[in-house]
């Protein structure tokens, strides 16, 4: 998302520049923080620490030159901020454990400030931080709903804090065989595009592998499960959420072998070397925008990081348009199988590319 097209960020500000809240003394936490000129120009000479969880956002803030993790610790920081702000993500129990999250946080007497645009939550959000907190004052503006509670003393409800906190704990899915959590893709289930490309993965895949997107770490399981001659793999996800299951969730892996999880916007590239690539790209960003290029350049990205003859295996949305990015960098492509409106392609890299 452009920091120019954030709504939400800059309706998150606009309490502070039209003077119905100000900036407090003290440091700000910043939950799901995103980059942008708004909070570069309210950030400038004070202290923000950001907690943001998907990398190519993460990087952002970085190179804005702001402190940024992707999870805070909230023991160590509990009751350190005067403002906590709040872009509460489209998941409600996700959303919901973050405002909790936030409480804990927030230093006596400090406020919680949050937004959401309308076609994502908004009213349900405001209503939540209401119940928990209740509410201090909100305003509406670039279709966008910004809302934020009176000074705090301990007047929260300490007892749906503690249940909505629980909301985002770790838990077992699937009969006990995955550790997953709200909040990340497909969370509580198999996704069906996922289960079409573990059913159809050749027992003869080989040598070094690598998970593309790898999520909580279904298709990675399948893989070392499915296909014995697999001697490495590395998982490469840019949710830290997600990733930090999918540890969980290969641990021990099915048998031992080298493994890396790595926290890193596929988009950016990987290293090179694999010989087996599997993957089912996302197609739109954290805020839900169709962005089919991020499946594409997933393509290209494994084009270049294949060895010649080594091959991919990608899952997609039938109406996607990767076919000509596939073709342009492999050299031999075939659809697999396809069902339910997904399509899984094969591409093996040429020996000449």
């Amino acid at each position: 998302m452009a920091a120019s097209d954030d709504a939400p960020l800059q309706t998150l500000f606009l309490p502070f520049s039209n003077g119905s809240l100000r900036w407090p003394e003290g440091p700000v936490a910043f939950l799901r923080a995103r980059d942008g000129w708004p909070l570069r120009e309210n950030a400038q000479g004070r202290t923000v620490v950001a907690e943001q969880s998907f990398a190519p956002f993460a990087q952002a803030l970085q190179g804005a030159g702001l402190q940024v993790q992707p999870q805070l610790d909230d023991a160590a920081l509990r009751g350190t901020f005067p403002l906590v702000l709040v872009l509460p993500p489209r998941q409600r129990e996700e959303a919901r454990a973050l405002f909790a999250r936030a409480l804990a946080l927030v230093a006596p007497g400090g406020r919680v400030v949050a937004c959401q645009s309308n076609n994502e939550g908004a009213r349900s959000g405001e209503g939540d931080l209401k119940q928990l907190a209740g509410l201090g004052g909100s305003l509406t503006k670039n279709h966008c709903r910004a809302y934020w509670t009176a000074p705090l003393e301990g007047q929260h409800d300490a007892d749906l804090a503690a249940r909505w906190a629980a909301l985002d704990a770790v838990r077992p899915i699937m009969g006990g065989r995955f550790l997953s959590r709200p909040g990340v893709f497909a969370w509580n289930r198999i996704d069906p595009a996922s289960a079409l490309l573990a059913e159809h993965l050749p027992a003869d895949l080989a040598g070094r592998a690598a998970d593309l997107g790898a999520g909580y770490g279904y298709l990675s399981r399948e893989l070392l499960e499915r296909c014995p001659k697999i001697t490495a793999l590395d998982l490469y996800e840019a949710e830290h959420r997600a990733l930090a299951l999918a540890e969980l969730n290969l641990a021990p892996p099915p048998r031992a072998l080298p493994l890396r999880f790595l926290w890193r916007d596929v988009t950016a590239g990987v290293e090179p070397g694999y010989d087996v690539i599997v993957s089912n790209p996302p197609f739109h960003t954290p805020a839900r925008e169709d962005r089919p290029d991020i499946g594409q350049r997933f393509i290209a990205v494994a084009a270049q990081a294949l060895r010649p003859g080594g091959r991919l295996y990608v899952v997609a949305n039938r109406h996607l348009p990767y076919e000509q990015i596939l073709n342009d960098s492999f050299g031999a492509v075939r659809v697999v199988a396809e069902r339910d409106g997904f399509k899984l392609i094969e591409a093996v890299r040429g020996k000449g590319r």
